[in-house]
């Protein structure tokens, strides 16, 4: 049986497994032509403009590696940066600094990369109630660190997991035997294991719309893949009885348009699954 790891312990096992596959029995380059006691200090460099993310995290790579590393930050997470920023400075063991250079970097440029990429939607729909969720479309054991991301460039997130919310999508419905059914057994389930889970379901015409109506029972629903117009339509029908979602097929260039429908939440995959890493390089100084 699964069992349930906390965050942190991820973030740890993370770590543990990029060490060693990247350094296997030893940096074999670095060890061969820096002396042990050579000292020294690099910089992070910002190329390209951005959200900065993923300093804490580095912060962890450093000192899970080598706690004599010392850390100085300067621009934190958050933070807008631009090409020339320097955002900190780390001092210690050069053997140090060379074998954690590329993981900090990995781990930084994605988490960036995704803040930004979450700021422009976050910034594309202000002034509307609609916040931008993301999904879990993540790359596998990155998780933690990705919706860290998201909530760094102002996003929110949708669940961690399948563990810590109820969402009925399409084939649970079916293979449950319909909306009603679906619902029914979600709630029973709560109730007999105990659980506080808020339930959503994904609705893909007005049909499901209107069982879900005149059931209940969910605490949002899911409009799947509805143009703009049947958004706004099926807002106006749910007028406040439940959250609303709006997911799939949403690109910047329609984005505002769904947030303009009234509608809670835009959930976006883009946000995690196919976003470009942002520039920057760890540089002796």
């Amino acid at each position: 049986m699964y069992q349930l790891i906390a965050p942190q312990d991820l973030t740890d096992r993370l770590l543990d497994l990029a060490f060693s596959e990247d350094i296997g029995d030893g940096d074999h380059t670095t060890l061969s032509c820096i002396p042990a006691d050579a000292m020294g200090q690099s910089h992070l460099l910002i190329k390209e403009s951005g959200i900065l993310a993923g300093i804490e995290v580095a912060r962890e790579v450093f000192q899970r590696f080598d706690p004599d590393l010392r850390m100085e930050v300067y621009i934190g997470d958050g933070a807008a940066v631009k090409p020339g920023d320097i955002p900190m400075k780390v001092s210690g063991r050069v053997q140090s600094l060379l074998q954690t250079e590329r993981l900090m970097l990995n781990i930084m440029q994605r988490m960036s990369g995704i803040a930004t990429m979450t700021r422009r939607y976050v910034n594309a729909v202000a002034g509307t109630k609609t916040r931008i969720l993301d999904t879990r479309k993540t790359t596998p054991g990155m998780r933690m660190l990705e919706k860290e991301a998201v909530r760094i460039g102002g996003g929110t997130n949708h669940r961690i997991g399948l563990f810590d919310m109820i969402l009925l999508k399409d084939n649970h419905v079916d293979f449950a035997g319909g909306i009603t059914a679906a619902i029914d057994r979600a709630r029973a389930y709560c109730a007999e294991k105990g659980k506080d889970l808020k339930i959503e379901i994904e609705v893909r015409n007005f049909d499901e719309l209107l069982e879900v109506l005149n059931h209940g029972g969910v605490d949002r629903i899911m409009l799947d893949n509805f143009s703009v117009p049947d958004t706004r339509k099926a807002v106006a029908m749910i007028n406040g009885q439940c959250e609303v979602e709006s997911s799939g097929g949403i690109t910047m260039e329609t984005l505002r348009d769904y947030a303009e429908c009234g509608v809670d939440f835009i959930s976006i995959g883009a946000l995690t699954h196919s976003v470009k890493g942002l520039d920057m390089s760890f540089k002796a100084c």
